[in-house]
């Protein structure tokens, strides 16, 4: 079992705050909290709604659809969870997984519901003392994935989380303090550990690679850069150095092209951040140390021949020195094509569809759909569907591509009705 650094995220009145004790708001809202985390590295964010009333609840619902939105790692909802709806809600909104608080005697019996509606591994139990966990070891077995342990501060309780450890049959998240990397990895070298989260994880996001690899190096199974490949198995130039082709890993754009010593190859490994060799200035640099843009790896690949490496990452802010998203901006020659990339057809027709939205057309036939109304745009997408099933059953597929064609932009005339963006759909089948 690979052992996870989770992060937390603590929701109340619609902002991010310190802790579930401390209700101080941080200057950072919770998205770019959610995107922070996924860019250090985290394998988890654990986000506490710490509402007090249906109300509130309702506010920080709304913020858990932008960090699940927001983040690229799986997210779960905890707190103020009273009813199969509530966990219904969290899951809609993108959580990959739901925590009861098993403090409370109707969540425990809530537990075997939404466990057979959405699946036991998408349930989790918060418990804060070893008689939680004794007292309902039944359906923890049966409703249960993992255990999550809380205290007041989510600060580490060794006694408690010892007891928890020594009668879980499920593996048990734990709350962690700062701590020397030593004493991290022999904490998680127990077996029935999943993983520790709390202020551990959310002060040393950034570093949280680097813990990860003086963990794997300790003996620790965790979900960090295990290269494939060392620098001495790359072909580099004359001066030592390897070219490095780097692309948004999201859009495929191509953003630059920088250069690697094997100093810097070993510390993009080490940290996660790309590190390259500046030829001018004799001199490793992290990119994005002085301008904030910094690049998070998502993946490092080398060529046929081992001398060019190809980087996918998430880049903020503009790759370019100039201010350009890209350093690739001058065009010298252009020939127009057609660009057959499935997500960027739908994107670009549904960018139209919202363009015809915002600013009507004459004779356009979405605007005819907008000004009928839902119902008019429903009736639409079941006729199209049901044309889908007749030309299903005609052995020619050019038609079945024709109606199949007519019901996605429906669909997508649907999506801009109500909000919904090819991002989010595409987001939800990965989920899956």
């Amino acid at each position: 079992m690979k052992k996870k650094f989770t992060a937390a995220i603590y929701l109340y009145q619609g902002k991010a705050v310190k802790s579930r004790m401390d209700r101080t708001a941080l200057e950072e809202t919770p998205e770019e909290l959610a995107k922070a985390f996924s860019d250090y590295c985290v394998d988890e964010i654990l986000v506490f709604d710490l509402s007090e009333n249906d109300a509130e609840h309702d506010v920080s619902i709304g913020e858990l659809k932008k960090i699940t939105a927001a983040a690229e790692v799986p997210v779960v909802g905890c707190g103020n969870i009273k009813r199969f709806e509530d966990v219904k809600k969290i899951l809609y909104a993108g959580c990959a997984k739901a925590a009861l608080n098993f403090a409370k005697d109707g969540n425990v019996e809530l537990a075997e519901d939404v466990a057979k509606r959405f699946g036991k591994d998408r349930i989790l139990a918060c418990v804060g003392n070893v008689n939680e966990v004794t007292k309902n070891t039944n359906a923890i077995h049966e409703f249960i994935s993992e255990l999550i342990v809380v205290n007041s501060d989510d600060h580490y309780a060794g006694g408690t989380v010892t007891e928890v450890m020594g009668v879980s049959e499920v593996p048990v998240l734990v709350p962690m303090p700062d701590a020397a990397p030593g004493q991290i990895a022999g904490l998680l070298g127990k077996e029935k550990l999943a993983g520790v989260f709390g202020p551990l994880v959310n002060a040393n996001a950034k570093e949280i690679n680097s813990i990860k690899a003086f963990c794997s190096e300790s003996g620790v199974d965790v979900d960090g850069f295990d290269a494939k490949l060392k620098f001495s198995d790359l072909t580099v130039n004359a001066d030592g150095l390897i070219p490095v082709v780097v692309q948004d890993y999201r859009t495929k754009e191509v953003l630059m092209l920088a250069y690697m010593n094997e100093q810097a190859f070993d510390t993009t490994i080490q940290t996660g951040r790309m590190t390259y060799y500046s030829r001018s200035r004799k001199s490793q640099w992290v990119k994005g140390e002085t301008s904030g843009h910094f690049q998070y790896v998502k993946s490092l690949h080398a060529d046929c021949d081992k001398d060019t490496l190809l980087a996918k990452v998430s880049q903020i802010g503009a790759a370019c020195h100039t201010g350009n998203r890209s350093c690739f901006f001058n065009e010298i020659v252009k020939k127009d094509y057609l660009d057959a990339d499935p997500m960027k057809v739908f994107t670009d027709v549904y960018d139209v569809i919202m363009d015809r939205k915002v600013h009507p057309k004459e004779g356009s036939y979405t605007n005819y759909l907008f000004d009928k109304g839902i119902d008019k745009i429903l009736k639409k997408v079941g006729e199209e569907c049901t044309e889908i099933v007749i030309a299903a059953k005609n052995p020619d597929k050019e038609e079945i591509k024709y109606e199949i064609s007519d019901f996605l932009y429906h669909v997508m005339v649907l999506m801009a009705e109500r909000g919904v963006t090819w991002e989010e759909i595409t987001r939800e089948l990965a989920r899956r």
